[in-house]
């Protein structure tokens, strides 16, 4: 069987390769998991799930939970989510950039109605307009990373 030798565009792309500019925040989980919270390649930034932590990586507003660690009340989604944006803006400044980067967000939360009522509220006073040219997609899952944690979201920005 013959192998095709690799064509000069494939060598060329191979070779001009962009190179990755990675960040992180200092969190904990950064080591644990071992992962980046942010790399840009070229003009693009890959953000990845973005929790409503404070600096020392405790959940703000965390959820309480019943004795099997379940969610009980999805009342602070809104806190967590203001807190997630405000953690976005942090990550996306190591780069030069900001949340009116941002093209496109996916939000995961567990519990649809408590999200999509904070989402409208939150979303406009973190982009500061009333409707953010972002593309946004929202999801629902039964847990997240955290068991206190009710959203997480993750963005691509472009520069």
């Amino acid at each position: 069987m013959n192998t095709p030798a690799p064509s000069a565009t494939s060598t060329a792309t191979h070779a001009t390769r962009p190179r990755r500019h990675a960040e992180g925040l200092g969190m904990p989980w950064e080591d644990e998991y071992g992962y980046a919270q942010a790399v840009q390649v070229g003009d693009t930034i890959y953000v990845s799930g973005q929790l409503g932590h404070d600096d020392h990586g405790d959940m703000v507003g965390p959820a309480p939970l019943d004795a099997d660690g379940r969610i009980t009340d999805h009342g602070a989604m809104a806190t967590q989510m203001r807190q997630t944006y405000v953690n976005a803006q942090k990550i996306l400044a190591r780069f030069g950039a900001s949340l009116d980067d941002v093209v496109e967000e996916v939000l995961y939360v567990t519990d649809m109605d408590a999200a999509f009522a904070a989402a409208g509220p939150v979303r406009k006073a973190a982009y500061g307009v009333e409707k953010p040219p972002v593309a946004s997609t929202l999801l629902v899952t039964p847990r997240l990373a955290l068991p206190t944690q009710l959203i997480e979201i993750k963005f691509v920005a472009k520069v």
